[in-house]
């Protein structure tokens, strides 16, 4: 189990344009969810959607078969890895979270500040 289905900024079932519009309307930098990823992947079971200057994010959580773990975003030598998705909430309330904007080739730092309820 990921350790997300208690959790405040889990939105179970949320559509990727319901977080997008939920993150939009905080308006807040920093604000995040988790939400299932649409690919219904198990590789890929969730997606990080976070907001930061008025851009949303949405990054893939991977989950490791192997070491049964999880990773942000797409594969990458020396990537930190964490047992839960908890784990990589609560790593990213405290160290920053590279966003890599894949359309403009730009790089931003947030961490996860604000929970972001759907309504």
């Amino acid at each position: 189990d990921a350790g997300v289905h208690s959790k405040a900024w889990y939105a179970a079932t949320c559509d990727r344009k319901t977080a997008e519009d939920a993150l939009y309307r905080s308006n807040k930098d920093g604000s995040f969810l988790i939400r299932k990823s649409s690919g219904q992947d198990s590789r890929q079971p969730y997606t990080l959607v976070v907001f930061y200057n008025r851009r949303v994010y949405n990054i893939p959580i991977r989950f490791i078969e192997s070491t049964r773990q999880y990773a942000l975003g797409r594969e990458k030598s020396g990537e930190e890895r964490f047992d839960s998705v908890a784990e990589i909430v609560e790593n990213h309330q405290h160290s920053s979270l590279v966003l890599i904007d894949s359309q403009n080739n730009t790089k931003d730092c947030t961490k996860l500040k604000h929970i972001v309820r759907v309504s």
